[in-house]
Parts: C-alpha cells; structure tokens; sequence
C-alpha cells in the first residue's frame, strides 16, 4: 500500500473587479465544497488573494473556477505560485492584508 500524495498547495491572486462582488464569501463555499484547506481575503491594492490545498485535482478545478468567479466579478488575470506552508484543515476568509 502506498501513501497518499501529498497535498497540491498555491497561492493565488485574482485582479480585475473581485472586491465589493461577494468573491471571498464566494471563495470559501467553493473551496469548501471541495474539501480544500486554506484561506482567502482581500489584499489592499483590490485584488483578491487565497492558498488552496488539497487533492490536485480539486486544487486545479478551484483555480480554474477562480477565472470566472462569482456572478458579479469580472475577473481580469489569475496567478499562481506554489506555496511551502501548508494550512491547517478547514477553510477560512481572512482579514484584508
């Protein structure tokens, strides 16, 4: 038997309008409903920034999911970036930073 991979970890940042359009709230009940760890919140230039971890596969449908965002959100870039810090189970939104 062998041990289950380790967790997909990346942080993203989304631009374009993604504050003031429900993304964080957005955020978290997408990543949660795919059993991601991590966090979001907004970051003080008007993007929005959030680390997914989790199964690759579902780490890779969030960002995806990320391009399009919730209904009011006009998302213009996304990027990403492995992360080293894995985070705690559960999914959260954090303050601005």
């Amino acid at each position: 038997m062998s041990d289950p991979a380790p967790p997909k970890c990346v942080r993203v940042q989304i631009e374009g309008r993604v504050q003031g359009v429900w993304f964080r709230a957005w955020t978290v009940q997408e990543a949660s409903r795919r059993g991601l760890a991590g966090w979001v919140r907004n970051r003080r230039d008007g993007s929005v920034e959030a680390v997914f971890a989790g199964p690759t596969a579902q780490v890779d449908d969030m960002i995806a999911a990320c391009h399009r965002g919730p209904p009011a959100a006009q998302v213009t870039r996304v990027t990403g970036a492995p992360e080293s810090d894995v985070p705690p189970p559960g999914f959260e939104q954090r303050p601005t930073g």
